[in-house]
């Protein structure tokens, strides 16, 4: 099957994309990516997905064929049926790859998901008994219901205005998302989700076990005091790394691809 030279190919987009007049980040917000990604591309440690081949060729004034196989061609050029038939199994073959891996990823999210939904059920029942049990089931069912979206129906990419605007809110259908001080963009996205991920599904084990546990060694607190206490760990594991990840990760790409932007 016909390769892709992946430093080819990004030398060519680089080529192509200096030729146009366009920085890497103006690129990328043409396309519905992160600067990031066209970096990378260009540098030859990724290649764009199938689906942005057709408009990626489009931006830089060339045909699909001639991003496959890595150079300009002649207007009037001819190629062999096989070499064709190649470019066109080569690009199958990527796109199949790009679903294959996406799939893993959200197979592994779901046993991780069904086991702390398992876990959590568990846990739930282990202080069926107590007074505060209530509460605590709305958290876990809270945590249940964030941990279905963020692990199976999120928005992996948000759209292009959140790149070229400073916007602080998150939406998506009924589901809001604002943080004082915190701007979405697709550089800080896909570390909140994997944040979220984790919080959604340990928590679900983690918050009734502790206060199981808590019980256990002889703690004592009024059931007001259990409440306040449960909203605390709730809200302050979300809140804060949350925002130390979006914090970290919303100006990442503009620092690495600086340089070339300029």
């Amino acid at each position: 099957m016909f390769e892709i030279d992946k430093e080819k190919f990004g030398a060519l987009i680089s080529e192509l994309r200096k030729e146009k007049g366009y920085t890497q980040k103006e690129l990328a917000q043409q396309l519905y990516v992160s600067d990031k990604a066209v970096s990378k591309w260009e540098t030859g440690n990724s290649i764009p997905d199938t689906s942005l081949l057709i408009p990626l060729a489009e931006l830089l004034g060339v045909s699909v064929t001639e991003l496959l196989m890595c150079e300009r061609m002649e207007k009037n050029a001819i190629l062999e049926t096989d070499t064709v038939e190649d470019i066109v199994k080569t690009a199958i073959h990527y796109g199949e790859e790009k679903t294959e891996r996406a799939y893993q990823v959200k197979s592994r999210w779901f046993i991780f998901y069904g086991i702390s939904l398992l876990l959590g059920a568990a846990g739930l029942f282990l202080n069926r008994r107590e007074p505060f049990f209530e509460s605590l089931a709305v958290l876990i069912v809270l945590c249940a219901i964030f941990g279905a979206y963020f692990c199976f129906f999120v928005k992996t990419k948000l759209p292009g205005f959140y790149d070229e605007q400073k916007v602080t809110v998150f939406y998506d259908g009924p589901f809001r998302m604002n943080m004082m001080g915190l701007k979405f963009n697709n550089r800080n996205w896909p570390h909140i989700i994997k944040v979220m991920r984790y919080w959604c599904c340990l928590s679900m084990i983690l918050l009734p076990a502790g206060v199981f546990l808590a019980k256990s060694a002889g703690l004592t607190l009024s059931n007001a005091a259990w409440k306040w206490t449960m909203l605390a760990v709730f809200f302050s594991t979300l809140f804060i790394p949350v925002y130390i990840a979006g914090r970290k990760y919303e100006n990442e790409s503009e620092h690495g691809a600086g340089k070339e932007n300029h």
